[in-house]
């Protein structure tokens, strides 16, 4: 392990510091941290905004795939990783590099301030911060839970695309498949076309 990789753990290790609560469902959090970085999700390429409980992950790899074979340089944002953190974020295509990883988390954790922040949402925010800076034709993002109050749900997406809806999360989403269904349709958003 190289001494970078050491310092790259070390600053996700602290990012999971920030909050007690692995979840903790609110937009505030989340708004004020895009508005210290200069609002990143306003200066996105077209965004498709991918929801759902099954598939999530298996539609936005299809999207990625048929965009990519039609030429377009795209960025991706999923969770959670398989192996390694970086694979949580494609910039043009292309995995983000260690370096420029650490260096977008060390920007966003300054522009925190301390203050508490899920480690979802910090990430999310250096994901956006990585998209917004680097050019690209189309951006994919994935929900982490929900929908309505997923930090996910600052960007302004073309279209919106509801993967497959079950039972799942019931402590944060509800019960019943229509208020899980409620909370995922949170990311349509007026003008905008959906997609299930």
């Amino acid at each position: 392990m190289t001494d970078h990789l050491r310092v790259h753990d070390a600053a996700l290790a602290r990012l999971q510091a920030l909050h007690p609560k692995l979840i903790d469902l609110s937009l505030d959090r989340m708004l004020r941290l895009c508005a210290a970085l200069g609002d990143p999700q306003d200066r996105l390429p077209p965004v498709i905004h991918v929801a759902g409980t099954n598939g999530k992950g298996s539609t936005v790899a299809y999207l990625r795939a048929m965009a990519e074979a039609a030429g377009l340089r795209v960025h991706v944002f999923t969770s959670p990783h398989l192996v390694r953190f970086a694979e949580r974020i494609r910039l043009a295509g292309t995995l983000i590099t260690d370096d420029h990883l650490a260096d977008v988390l060390a920007r966003v954790e300054t522009a925190n301030a301390g203050l508490p922040i899920t480690f979802f949402e910090i990430t999310t925010a250096a994901a956006l911060v990585a998209f917004a800076e680097t050019p690209a034709d189309l951006c994919i993002v994935e929900v982490g839970l929900g929908g309505v109050l997923d930090a996910t749900n600052v960007v302004t997406p073309a279209v919106s695309v509801i993967a497959p809806v079950d039972i799942d999360h019931r402590e944060f989403l509800g019960d019943t498949i229509e208020q899980i269904a409620v909370e995922k349709a949170g990311i349509i958003k007026p003008g905008a076309p959906a997609v299930s």
